[in-house]
């Protein structure tokens, strides 16, 4: 069994894994390691491999359900900054109409996976202890948009955020000063409540995944029943 060290993974130049590497690899390790004093947690596999919890939970976005109606990325904005602009909000819709449905419209939610975490220098971008949430520090962002690099999506999923001069990306509403209810895992996501086409959905499950991440879909029979096709298959 390897030792748990404290490492710093955007020093160390390691290597992340996969959520699902990670849940095969941490029955293995069964030990939990803290860097900077709970400020992420990460675990220290065979070959200096470093992994980070699985997050608590994740968005489904529909990419053939969702109508483009940017509703998701006013509310966004609404519930973390308290103005319903586009450029606030940490979801993103793009919409390209010379691409066939339905590659003309993409929805760029968070994967929650840790490719910012780890290209973080200072910490900001981290792993919340008591969710698994990847959130950031803004106090401790310098600026410098690694993270935003880093992500996987084509169009990045965090984003540099001018009034806060710092990074943001989706933290599941966690920290959302400007919704009544509580956000986070147990509570609403902004994004998913106000969604018409119910084209959003949270799960706690991990996505099955690919190499392009996780395409769910969301239509049922009763999709049908708007006129739409069903496509329940896929």
């Amino acid at each position: 069994m390897s030792d748990i060290k404290d490492v710093n993974p955007a020093e160390d130049g390691a290597r992340g894994l996969s959520r699902r590497q990670f849940m095969g690899g941490i029955g293995a390790l069964g030990a939990l390691g803290v860097i900077g004093g709970a400020v992420a947690q990460v675990f220290l596999l065979p070959d200096e491999v470093i992994a980070y919890p699985v997050s608590g939970g994740f968005l489904l976005v529909d990419q053939k359900k969702c109508s483009g109606c940017s509703t998701c990325m006013a509310a966004c904005a609404i519930a973390h900054h308290g103005a319903a602009n586009h450029s606030l909000s940490r979801i993103q819709i793009t919409q390209n109409p010379f691409k066939a449905f339905p590659y003309d419209i993409d929805p760029v939610q968070c994967w929650q996976c840790d490719e910012c975490v780890q290209a973080c220098p200072t910490g900001a971008m981290h792993v919340d202890p008591e969710t698994g949430v990847r959130t950031v520090d803004q106090l401790r962002c310098i600026g410098c948009l690694r993270c935003v690099a880093a992500c996987p999506r084509a169009v990045s999923a965090v984003q540099w955020s001018e009034e806060g001069h710092a990074s943001q990306k989706c933290d599941l509403c966690l920290d959302t000063p400007y919704m009544d209810d509580e956000g986070g895992i147990d509570g609403r996501r902004a994004c998913e409540s106000v969604c018409p086409m119910r084209a959003i959905k949270f799960t706690t499950d991990l996505p099955e995944q690919t190499e392009d991440g996780y395409s769910p879909n969301l239509r049922t029979e009763n999709w049908a029943s708007f006129g739409y096709v069903a496509d329940i298959e896929g």
